[in-house]
């Protein structure tokens, strides 16, 4: 099979949900082992612990939500075999029946007010995939109502990354609280997992290795003839390349671009490009009096919009697609991928200008630019911290000093997502779990004024404006869709105005996959291994 060539993302994103089978399944009898490796690592089984796509993936097999995502990111069943809605602001759910947690402990209507309460909770990373007011009710053992203070449309996207905890397991092992992601201490939640998913966790080895096994008293049918899956992390690009050619391992993410062609011409596998939901961005710190680690002292550049702009006008994002990234990503207007947005097309990214990127920090009082670090991940995103190396090149052209600070994920999200926000320029990458513009407005654009309140969990430089706020809101509610999405276009074009934040690009997904693996290369960049099957 021939690897998939990457095209534009609107024009092949069906391509990203299609089954890609480079061998016929095994029989169910076979007992086959799958090996993967990732970059970057599975540091905490705790599912509310990081909102990060790998990390939700792998949770995804042991545990499950109410609502989950089909190979098309369609809302499907999931705990929850059913639901409705028997007035605008209450959502009915019949709940499974004969479906156990992995210790035998049955799934009830308490595990889920449990859950819910927990995901929302302090240290939780996930606080806005459940409504903030939101109240679940127990109406029996299988049966929960979720009862809101006002209609909202979209209150099921994001349940798709919400798994639902056992409350008895929890409590017996003192874990009823979410695992901050940048706590000292592993809590035995961030250790241990008991889901009602298709496999289970036999061995988990922080930062090295992961064994999932499957689970014979899973209630559903499995689109898999696994047995065992083991993941191990290999942050080495040339040692993940040789691994997956070599037959060590079975999957490997991602492949580097300029290993593509050797990999697709390789006897023992395929790289598979398909488009991608997630953006790739930056971030700048707009609340603090004074911007750590740079030489301006006394204020921070970054709160005048002038230099927000001068940053955006000095980066190529062109070259960049064009050199780091070999023509496999999509230059980004807007922090959402077209497909997800009706009216992305009526928007343009701003051109690259350095002159008028000089310009504009004269004009703020910084005509000798000044300097700034960034945070950037060196295992997380395709080709991130070359990524970082080209926007300081950039940068360095108006006169800004940027300095790199390039780190495993683990050490990456620690610092960055603490509750004081540790950073002053950085770049993440986002799909937004909902599949809609709500979250990336409220979560990633929402000021964070309000501690009590799960608004900005994301928005880790506090751009803020309140008009951008009340219409999230309002876009929170409103049904009609034509109006919602004038609402929408309005709140982004708010954004770019303040230039609020720098949208680089689009990624292509870039698995390896062994020619013995059948698998489904979701356009969220999920592999999840109950969609996995393999040759003995």
């Amino acid at each position: 099979m021939s690897p998939v060539k990457f095209r534009p993302l609107l024009a092949c994103l069906a391509a990203a949900t299609a089954l890609v089978a480079v061998a016929g399944a095994a029989p169910a009898s076979a007992a086959n082992t799958f090996r993967f490796a990732f970059q970057g690592d599975l540091k905490s089984l705790d599912p509310y612990t990081l909102k990060e796509t790998f990390t939700i993936a792998a949770h995804g097999a042991v545990y499950e939500s109410l609502v989950t995502r089909d190979k098309d990111l369609k809302l499907v069943p999931g705990l929850a075999e059913s639901w409705e809605t028997p007035e605008p602001t209450r959502y009915r759910f019949k709940l499974r029946k004969n479906v156990k947690f992995h210790d035998g402990t049955p799934f009830t209507a308490d595990d889920v007010i449990f859950s819910a309460e927990r995901v929302r909770a302090p240290g939780s990373n996930f606080q806005t995939n459940v409504p903030a007011d939101a109240t679940f009710v127990k109406v029996d053992d299988h049966t929960v109502d979720m009862v809101l203070k006002n209609p909202n449309p979209i209150a099921l996207y994001q349940f798709g990354g919400w798994y639902i905890m056992s409350k008895a397991w929890a409590e017996k092992h003192d874990a009823t609280k979410p695992t901050p992601v940048a706590a000292s201490a592993p809590s035995y939640a961030a250790l241990h997992e008991n889901g009602t998913g298709p496999f289970t966790i036999t061995e988990h080895q922080p930062g090295v290795r992961t064994v999932f096994k499957k689970f014979d008293g899973y209630w559903g049918k499995v689109e898999s003839n696994l047995d065992e899956a083991i993941f191990t992390t290999i942050s080495n690009d040339a040692t993940r390349v040789a691994a997956l050619l070599s037959g060590e391992v079975d999957w490997v993410d991602p492949v580097p671009l300029q290993d593509q062609s050797r990999v697709s011409s390789s006897a023992n596998a395929v790289v598979v490009n398909a488009p991608e939901l997630r953006t790739i961005y930056l971030g700048m710190d707009q609340s603090s009096d004074e911007l750590r680690g740079s030489n301006v002292k006394g204020k921070n550049p970054f709160k005048d919009p002038r230099v927000r702009e001068a940053f955006f006008r000095a980066i190529d994002e062109d070259a960049i697609v064009k050199r780091v990234m070999r023509g496999q990503a999509t230059p980004a207007a807007l922090l959402i991928a077209p497909p997800l947005f009706p009216l992305a097309g009526e928007f343009k990214r701003p051109a690259y200008d350095p002159n008028k990127a000089k310009a504009l920090l004269t004009e703020a009082g910084y005509p000798n630019g000044f300097e700034v670090p960034l945070d950037c991940p060196n295992d997380r995103y395709v080709n991130d911290e070359a990524i970082c190396q080209a926007v300081t090149s950039m940068l360095a052209r108006v006169g800004v000093k940027v300095n790199l600070i390039a780190q495993p994920k683990a050490k990456y999200f620690a610092k960055i997502l603490k509750p004081a926000f540790d950073t002053s320029f950085y770049m993440l990458g986002w799909t937004p779990s909902s599949m809609d513009s709500h979250n990336i407005l409220f979560e990633i654009a929402g000021c964070r004024n309000d501690k009590s309140s799960p608004r900005g969990t994301t928005n880790l430089g506090n751009y803020c404006n309140p008009k951008v706020d009340a219409l999230a809101d309002k876009i929170e509610r409103e049904t009609d869709q034509e109006a919602r999405n004038l609402l929408i276009k309005q709140a982004y074009e708010t954004v770019m105005g303040d230039w609020g934040y720098i949208p680089l690009h689009q990624q292509a997904l870039a698995w390896g996959v062994s020619k013995k693996v059948k698998l489904v290369p979701r356009a969220d960049n999920q592999m999840m291994l109950f969609w996995v099957s393999k040759e003995p």
